[in-house]
């Protein structure tokens, strides 16, 4: 429901607070180029002025290098995406609007001498999840490595962090307080509940066959128009060669020494011992505690105190010393099992326990687990030896060596692949099916640039790596014509019937508003049109979770009773014929619950138009200037830069 109001009323500071997490957060900092200071170079634009905010002044090069970084992010989460759709979704005005939000913000709190402590940014930096090693943990060399791989210094980052942070710290006390009354939650509740009843036409270009052949001149004019349709993304040609743990078996295998070395360290897991269940009662009262002792059993005493029992169920003396205290441990296991035993202070107050079950466990001797251990250590020293090999081999990378040199001196098997889409998919091999050691090498391969040295990628962590060199990039373009002909001489004609479909329905339509019936204007349509299709429903379940509704329907809820409307058929199929006969208003004051449901929903909502108009109003008092042209010499820039039609 949520996602309905905020279509219905959308607000950009909620997302313009965030600027700095637009590429930080939502790639999980993978998508670099924080601060945009002039590490990338973007075509032919120049660093003229975008936008002045107050003493800041962002350059049009500024814009385009985070724009292109968020379309790059986006391709790795959706390959097939083009940089024309990316510009159709709005994504260039609605990039700038943050970028202009966030300086404005940060701009404004550093006049009114609101600032981030280095120890705020340290906290943020080691929450991101991309900077955390296996066991979860803020790790000092994966940081410092994704720096380095997105060309990113740790100064470049912080600050974008602390303009994010600061941002928050200005704008989130304006969001604050919404309320809202019944009077305003309850028009938007009931149109939850509001139905409507219409029929859809499809006049379907198919309808208006062409026995003209289209001429060459006519073609390359379509083409040419439609290029971003019959775009071809990116393609690249990959070399790879895999490093497989299995590699170095052999040199992993452990000696008898390793063996009984492990096997005595590790004296806890193999030797005899014992495990407990206990339950354990806290009293705040050592008098309390020292009662509860003459109860049949703990949960007896917790219930007549109105209190609960906890359970540690077949745990080492050891592992209980960490959970209770040292002092709980040894009572626990000193006390037989059934009676009660303690109390023993503890940091909330006097604890109590009562043993339920003993379990004995016998030493088990070297010889039963030596296979065990065997394995144990093979596999640690397998991924020792590969992490090593890979280390050596990066490193004589970075020290100039190419990739045929490194593989060759490594005795590396190299593999190549077609011309290759993100998907994986070639198009100059239409049978060819991806290697499942090549589907995880795509979305970096994909992610690098021309001049960049090979690099490894994990196909499966710890155990299979492959060192991989871009080799050929394909920048997305339209294939020559004459290699699709047949397609765009299909396109073009259906195209044209879909020409002569809006002409149709705009003369249906003016007849239906002059007063003709709905049926009555299809009927002398002149054309052969399927049926009309009756439809019906209410807004809450089209717009149910984020499930969005075809264009077709949503419309319904857009027109007034007893009008048409037409809208395209995607991909010149046509038009349709939209005719709303009835409305059903609905009324939320019966249902109490969906009021308060959407009064939570919509104070969300009102309190980011709150951040909204606070940011606008900073950006006033800054006296920001946007540059009107900004928008389409990014835009244009962006689409040479990606290979798009102009």
């Amino acid at each position: 429901m949520i996602s309905f109001f905020r279509r219905l009323i959308g607000s950009k500071v909620g997302a313009g607070i965030g600027i700095a997490f637009l590429a930080l957060v939502a790639f999980a900092f993978a998508a670099g180029d924080i601060t945009s200071s002039g590490n990338f170079s973007f075509g032919g634009l120049g660093g003229g002025n975008a936008t002045k905010i107050g003493g800041r002044k962002l350059t049009d090069s500024e814009v385009q290098a985070r724009v292109q970084r968020v379309f790059e992010q986006q391709r790795r989460d959706n390959p097939g995406m083009q940089i024309a759709q990316f510009i159709e979704l709005g994504a260039v005005p609605q990039i700038y609007d943050q970028l202009v939000a966030g300086i404005a913000l940060n701009e404004f709190a550093h006049r009114q001498g609101i600032h981030v402590s280095k120890r705020m940014v340290d906290a943020q930096i080691a929450q991101i999840p991309a900077f955390h090693d296996a066991t979860g943990k803020f790790d000092q060399n994966i940081f410092r490595q994704l720096l380095t791989s997105q060309r990113l210094s740790e100064k470049e980052l912080r600050a974008d962090i602390e303009q994010e942070m600061t941002g928050r710290l200005v704008v989130t006390p304006a969001t604050l307080g919404a309320r809202l009354t019944d009077s305003l939650v309850l028009p938007y509740a009931s149109l939850l509940l509001e139905a409507r009843e219409g029929r859809i036409a499809a006049i379907p270009a198919a309808a208006f066959p062409s026995a003209d052949k289209p001429t060459d001149a006519q073609l390359a004019d379509f083409y040419k128009k439609n290029a971003d349709r019959y775009t071809v993304p990116e393609q690249r040609r990959l070399r790879y060669a895999i490093v497989d743990a299995e590699r170095f078996a052999a040199a992993a295998a452990p000696t008898d020494s390793d063996i009984a070395k492990y096997y005595a360290a590790n004296k806890d897991r193999y030797g005899a011992r014992e495990t407990r269940t206990i339950e354990q009662l806290i009293l705040p009262s050592e008098s309390a505690a020292k009662a509860a002792l003459g109860a049949g059993s703990l949960a007896a005493a917790a219930k007549k105190d109105g209190l609960s029992v906890s359970t540690a169920a077949q745990v080492s003396k050891a592992d209980f010393a960490k959970q209770a205290s040292p002092e709980a441990a040894n009572a626990a296991f000193a006390a037989p099992q059934g009676k009660i035993a303690g109390p023993v202070k503890v940091a909330l107050g006097w604890a109590v326990f009562q043993v339920t079950a003993v379990q004995k466990i016998a030493e088990r001797p070297l010889d039963a687990v030596k296979g065990e251990i065997t394995a144990a250590l093979k596999a640690d020293k397998s991924k020792a030896l590969l992490s090593d090999f890979t280390s050596k081999v990066e490193d004589e990378i970075a020290n100039g060596a190419t990739f045929d040199e490194a593989v060759k001196d490594n005795g590396l098997k190299v593999e190549t692949t077609p011309l290759l889409l993100a998907t994986g998919q070639s198009v100059e091999k239409a049978d060819y099916a991806v290697a499942d050691d090549v589907k995880p090498l795509l979305q970096p391969a994909f992610g690098m640039d021309a001049d960049d040295d090979a690099q490894f990628v994990p196909i499966v962590q710890e155990q299979r790596y492959a060192l991989v060199d871009v080799t050929d990039i394909v920048a997305a373009a339209p294939p020559p014509l004459e290699k699709v002909k047949p397609v765009i001489v299909q396109h073009y004609l259906l195209h044209q019937g879909a020409q002569k479909a809006k002409a149709l329905a705009d003369k249906l339509k003016a007849q239906i508003d002059k007063g003709t019936p709905f049926d009555k204007a299809l009927a002398g349509a002149g054309v052969a049109l399927p049926p009309a299709q009756k439809v019906s429903g209410r807004r809450a379940e089209l717009l149910r979770g984020d499930r969005r509704p075809p264009a077709e329907i949503s419309i319904l809820f857009a027109m007034a009773s007893g009008t048409a409307k037409i809208l395209p058929i995607p991909e010149d199929r046509g038009y349709f014929l939209v005719m709303l006969d009835k409305i059903q208003q609905g009324d939320a004051a019966k249902v109490p619950g969906l009021v308060d449901q959407v009064r939570a929903d919509l104070t969300n909502v009102v309190a980011n138009e709150y951040g909204d108009q606070f940011e606008r109003a900073i950006e006033r008092s800054l006296g920001v200037k946007r540059n009107p042209a900004t928008l389409s010499r990014v835009t244009q820039e962006l689409r040479k830069i990606n290979g798009a039609a102009q």
